[in-house]
């Protein structure tokens, strides 16, 4: 997955090879359900999606690869540059449970100790969903 305006640049041909899906986060029209059916489809599929705050600092990251894992029951493999250490690299599988918070507390705490090129504009890996989840024993 990328911005849809890359494909069309010089990188383009690359990306239509490899049977990318181009992004337009201007008209999102069901990506979660689209790429859910990919993956149904497909013998084999890997799907990269990029980081969050690459450019600017966010206070939440975009949910797509959460709900897209979720919708077509696939595990999340968390990749990473830690300019800190110059290593990067992919860490844990992780298969997701119906508990959003406790599924971004794993991966926060893999990337806790991981700096960007940037550090001035990392986040804390959070999503919206988080605030919205309520605990089973708050819920009854």
């Amino acid at each position: 997955m990328a911005k849809h305006t890359i494909f069309w640049g010089p990188f383009g041909p690359l990306l239509r090879a490899m049977r990318g899906i181009p992004v337009d986060r201007r008209s999102p029209q069901n990506l979660v359900q689209q790429v859910a059916e990919r993956f149904a489809q497909a013998d084999e599929l890997v799907l990269a999606v990029p980081p969050e705050g690459t450019r600017k600092q966010v206070e939440y990251w975009k949910s797509g690869f959460y709900q897209i894992a979720r919708a077509a029951g696939v595990p999340v493999v968390l990749g990473f540059l830690d300019f800190e250490r110059k290593v990067g690299g992919l860490g844990p599988v992780l298969h997701l449970t119906q508990d959003v918070r406790a599924d971004m507390d794993r991966i926060r705490a893999f990337y806790r100790d991981m700096r960007g090129k940037h550090p001035e504009l990392e986040s804390t890996p959070r999503l919206r969903e988080e605030d919205a989840a309520q605990p089973e024993e708050t819920a009854r």
